[in-house]
């Protein structure tokens, strides 16, 4: 299976450059290869990162769907007056602002992988694990909301997570923003009003000098590491310890 994905990759970048000589810079091919699919850096050290027993980290199918083109996203910024309602996507399609990189290689380590509409349709299914890691979890119904801070041990990857209120339409397939930052007033800071709320580091992405910090039901990480995740083994190992409590 990995030499497979090995030689895809090397054909992706011949077919790319034009040329077989692009496979004849190690440093190149690494570089590439650990753009397009980050969790293959970590294959050597699988047994030493991989996930413990009933750890789940939780897909944010949510703020995938709001930061869509004219999603929510786009009616906070003011780029659009209608869009506080938007279409839920049927499918995972990581992008950057849900935390893709660190999605893909949580999945490729173990990490059992649910999302917000499994919490929401039943937050009991958090009780079937005894850590739980969120990405970019910037938006959340009620029932996301009260599972996730209600359970005994949380990692909270990514600033920002928890800091929307939707509610979900499932006959329309849909959410519609109740509560956010300055919406529907302007003294509003967290849609729940949430003491946890972090969102003012999220724009800290360098994470030179990360750490994880303790909160009532877990821990936090100081900083964005979408851009560093993928060549800091440091971090998930800490991440591992923490879950394995």
């Amino acid at each position: 299976m990995i030499c497979s994905i090995l030689i895809m990759l090397s054909i992706i970048i011949i077919l790319k450059t034009g040329s077989s000589d692009a496979i004849n810079t190690v440093n190149d091919y690494d570089d590439y290869r650990i753009t397009q699919m980050p969790e293959t850096r970590f294959f050597d050290q699988y047994e030493e990162l991989s996930a413990p027993e009933k750890t789940a980290v939780v897909y944010p199918i949510l703020t995938q769907s709001a930061y869509a083109w004219g999603g929510i996203h786009d009616f906070y910024l003011g780029r659009c007056e209608t869009c506080s309602e938007v279409k839920i996507e049927e499918y995972y399609d990581p992008i950057f602002s849900v935390g893709a990189k660190s999605f893909r290689i949580l999945e490729f380590l173990g990490y059992s992988v649910i999302d917000d509409i499994d919490i929401d349709k039943n937050p009991s299914i958090l009780n079937n694990f005894n850590s739980v890691v969120l990405l970019h979890n910037q938006y959340a119904t009620e029932n996301e909301f009260l599972a996730i801070t209600s359970h005994p041990n949380v990692v909270y990857l990514y600033p920002g997570a928890l800091n929307s209120k939707v509610k979900i339409n499932y006959d329309t397939n849909s959410m519609i923003l109740e509560r956010g930052p300055a919406y529907p007033h302007e003294d509003i800071i967290n849609g729940f009003d949430w003491k946890y709320d972090n969102s003012d580091i999220s724009n800290n992405t360098i994470c030179e000098e990360w750490k994880y910090y303790k909160i009532e039901n877990g821990h936090m990480l100081d900083c964005t590491p979408e851009d560093i995740i993928q060549n800091n083994d440091e971090l998930l190992k800490e991440l591992k310890r923490l879950v394995e409590f």
